[in-house]
């Protein structure tokens, strides 16, 4: 990646390079030329809050990254979205689609020959449960029980024909494909880190390997699970950012959900939680209970790749060398236990 290309994915630089297609977009929705676009997220896709003048009204616009997915995969997003709301009470934002119909859209964008994909939803009220305090625990339990539902639909809902997403399994993570990047790449990897990470990348290859992919542990996942994509709203509850979703083991989403404070102190207190959450739903064995640390570091290395390549960002640049040091010191502790 050129130095050009890293500043180009700061939050500043994206907003301004997409604006245009965020444009063309609102006029495809029939949203007034004036509304304001403010850009609230940017990570695999960028994501902006529109403020319609003519009506008042705040939806959300997802301009996707080049490259990350086709649209037949959106459109399966979209689908399983609208079957969670439907089959199971599930608060999932609803798509807003185009004047003629279209819930996917693919935009040009000046300087590069594919276009951008874009998605309207409706803007969802309520605020991301507090990640601190006494309340933390019930979150988590909250988070748990969630997660149960929408594995048991997952495994009981017939798909349409043409469904497809991608995988998070080893291979997707650490091997052909290395989806998120190398996590030798990850910043501050060097001789010291690549030793400590190369152990844990084969331990957790050895024990997802042994823990199998049987159709009770694997299957359709958020694979983004976590307190920062759920809005409580007095007492409704709604899952959002489903862009990552795809096959992997359910126990993954566990992993997700400790993202970037996997060290706290807190964690075995809030995984408690979590696991009495998803029992009050679903069945989970002592076994695969006991396994939920290799999704952590599953989970966390993943990060380390991601933060490599996605150094141009400014969540990245905030990550950054720490991250990784701590991954280290998290996989010596997990070596002990697993290795």
């Amino acid at each position: 990646m050129s130095s050009n290309q890293v500043h180009d994915l700061s939050d500043e630089a994206v907003a301004q390079r997409l604006e245009p297609v965020a444009r063309r977009a609102l006029a495809e929705y029939g949203v007034a030329a004036d509304a304001a676009l403010t850009l609230l997220n940017v990570s695999e896709n960028a994501t902006f809050a529109v403020d319609d003048p003519a009506t008042g009204r705040r939806t959300v616009l997802r301009i996707h990254r080049h490259g990350y997915h086709e649209g037949p995969a959106i459109e399966s997003e979209l689908v399983w979205l609208d079957a969670l709301r439907e089959d199971t009470g599930i608060r999932t934002p609803r798509v807003l689609p185009a004047t003629d119909g279209r819930r996917v859209l693919a935009l040009p964008e000046a300087g590069h020959r594919d276009p951008r994909h874009v998605v309207h939803f409706e803007f969802l009220p309520g605020s991301e449960p507090t990640p601190s305090g006494e309340r933390l625990p019930h979150s988590f339990e909250l988070l748990g029980s969630i997660t149960a539902r929408m594995h048991e639909h997952a495994l009981h809902w017939r798909r349409p024909s043409g469904f497809r997403r991608f995988a998070w399994n080893y291979d997707a993570a650490f091997g052909q494909e290395q989806r998120w990047g190398r996590w030798q790449d990850g910043m501050a990897v060097g001789p010291q880190e690549r030793e400590v990470l190369g152990r844990l990348d084969a331990t957790l290859g050895k024990r997802l390997a042994g823990f199998g992919a049987g159709p009770h542990r694997y299957g359709l996942v958020h694979a983004d699970l976590r307190l920062a994509n759920l809005l409580e709203d007095g007492d409704q509850t709604y899952v959002i950012d489903f862009d990552d979703c795809g096959w992997s083991w359910f126990l993954y989403d566990f992993g997700t959900a400790v993202s970037f404070f996997e060290h706290d102190p807190r964690v075995p207190e809030l995984t408690d939680a979590w696991v009495r959450g998803y029992r009050s739903v679903r069945p989970l064995s002592e076994e695969d209970e006991a396994e939920l640390p290799t999704f952590v570091m599953l989970r966390r290395l993943l990060l380390v790749a991601w933060i490599g390549s996605h150094s141009g960002t400014d969540l990245a640049r905030e990550m950054g060398a720490e991250y990784t040091a701590g991954s280290c010191e998290l996989a010596e502790g997990y070596l002990s236990r697993f290795g």
